[in-house]
């Protein structure tokens, strides 16, 4: 059996979340895969009646009785500062030390990518995001706030372990899932210390995988090559920032944050699955979102859990019922959010 904690979060949140638990309700009841489900109210609601976020407990709690974190989406316009999504999110980031930021980018359907002429098997890649140092670490402050000589300084930091289990990551994903390249994006050019760290590393870590290629490329290069070749990548690795740049340049690509799947994911202990779309507070409660995010999203942490080709039959699922354009408006079906969620479970082999 394994426990999986749902977090639906806020705006679409609870609707995708609701789907994408449907999916995985139909494969339980029809395949041998026993999965039990603990619903959380961890969102605005909950801060703004009782100011609790992440409650407290709650990260050793997910750890020791929880395989998985399946989530929605986090941020509400009646919580201004967004804390609530930041002491969530980033409480379970940095509290589980989910080190991995994983964001396939794969195009399901020809029609849904902006690029021009470009066959499914042309966009099929995955990048490795650092997910807990870098740019995001908080470090920094003010000189002088609010005069007119005010200083603001934003700091990253990059160790030496967090480098190097990050690209390991990258390239044992390569290996075994046969990926021939590995391609490293960074601006070492300017940013000279950390990219320093994270050039030395990934030339000593890539020694160890002789079977595969490696590149370099800088981040700025990459933006322009992933728009005009994204053919010729098969796994990157970047830091945060730059990751979490590339990654929503990936899912334009593929077709929209709409079909956007991530997981934050330590190996070996319980790690959080959540679509990258945000929680879009204008589309809430309308019945319009798209949940294929959501859905894939569960694709990918069903493959984390051990049910390899019960993730790929959501994700055939999935392809399926796009090409019969039974999706929501804005993949140019006309579907409610819970039709479209039908559409995908009506392809599920009995």
């Amino acid at each position: 059996m394994k426990r999986i904690a749902v977090i639906p979060g806020d705006g679409i949140g609870p609707e995708v979340t609701q789907q994408a638990v449907r999916v995985l309700e139909r494969l339980q009841s029809t395949r041998d895969l026993e999965l039990d489900f603990v619903h959380f109210d961890w969102g605005a609601d909950k801060f703004l009646s009782d100011g609790i976020s992440l409650p407290e407990g709650a990260l050793e709690m997910l750890t020791s009785d929880f395989d998985a974190i399946l989530a929605g989406a986090f941020g509400d316009p009646r919580v201004p500062s967004n804390q609530h999504a930041e002491d969530i999110l980033l409480g379970m980031r940095r509290g589980l030390d989910l080190y991995i930021n994983l964001r396939p980018v794969r195009l399901l359907n020809e029609r849904l990518t902006p690029l021009a002429n470009r066959k499914t098997d042309e966009i099929d890649f995955v990048v490795f995001r650092e997910n807990t140092e870098g740019a995001y670490c908080g470090a920094g402050g003010f000189l002088k706030k609010g005069t007119s000589e005010e200083i603001a300084l934003q700091e990253e930091v990059n160790t030496r372990r967090g480098v190097e289990r990050i690209i390991v990551a990258a390239f044992e994903y390569a290996k075994r899932n046969k990926r021939a390249r590995v391609t490293m994006a960074d601006k070492s050019n300017v940013q000279r210390f950390g990219g320093d760290l994270w050039q030395r590393v990934f030339r000593e870590v890539a020694a160890g995988y002789p079977e595969i290629e490696t590149n370099h490329q800088f981040v700025d290069a990459m933006a322009m090559f992933m728009v005009l070749d994204p053919s010729q990548y098969d796994v990157i690795v970047s830091n945060n920032l730059f990751g979490d740049i590339l990654t929503d340049l990936g899912a334009a690509i593929q077709g929209g944050l709409g079909l956007a799947a991530s997981g934050n994911i330590h190996p070996g202990k319980v790690s959080l699955f959540e679509p990258v779309h945000g929680s879009a507070p204008p589309l809430a409660g309308k019945g319009i979102a798209n949940p294929v995010g959501s859905i894939l999203t569960s694709a990918m942490m069903l493959e984390y859990l051990g049910f390899p080709s019960e993730s790929v039959e959501i994700e055939v699922a999935v392809r399926d019922a796009i090409s019969a354009n039974e999706t929501t408006t804005d993949l140019g079906g006309n579907l409610t959010t819970e039709q479209a969620g039908s559409a995908v479970i009506a392809r599920l082999k009995n």
